[in-house]
């Protein structure tokens, strides 16, 4: 995981169209899977039986939507910092993801736009593993604008 993720917001006015975010790299256990389903009452047992998910063809237990919901959200904020909202966030899954698994989001600034109170940023992200694409999408911060610069 990456670490050393600040807890200070990102000044809008030095983000960029183009601008890529830092990495985030996560190794899946089936801990982590079983943990993310129980942790958002996902009890399909794809994501926590190895037998029943082999019996679905798979060849074990995969993460599931909601956690990857998670982790997307949270590579956005701890680029952007605690102080930025996450106005809309839109996912589209590739191929699942399974434990022993290392998942790598990568991300870029599409647009930024400034409002009277905040600076709005569109982003796109992409989420690899070693069996290719498991995710992409596109989310819009909402980013406090520092009055020292108004």
């Amino acid at each position: 995981m990456r670490v050393g993720v600040s807890n200070k917001n990102l000044d809008w006015h030095g983000v960029k169209v183009g601008d890529a975010l830092p990495p985030m790299v996560i190794d899946l256990t089936a801990t982590r899977i079983v943990a993310g389903a129980i942790a958002t009452r996902d009890f399909m047992p794809v994501h926590h039986d190895r037998s029943y998910a082999n019996s679905q063809g798979a060849p074990d237990i995969f993460m599931n939507i909601l956690s990857d919901t998670g982790y997307a959200s949270r590579f956005l904020t701890d680029w952007a910092g605690p102080g930025a909202m996450l106005k809309k966030l839109a996912i589209r899954l590739g191929i699942p993801a399974f434990p022993g698994q290392t998942l790598s989001y990568t991300g870029r600034v599409t647009a930024t736009k400034e409002t009277a109170d905040s600076g709005i940023v569109e982003l796109e992200f992409k989420v690899t593993s070693e069996l290719g694409d498991h995710l992409s999408g596109t989310a819009v911060l909402d980013l406090p604008l520092t009055r020292s610069h108004a």
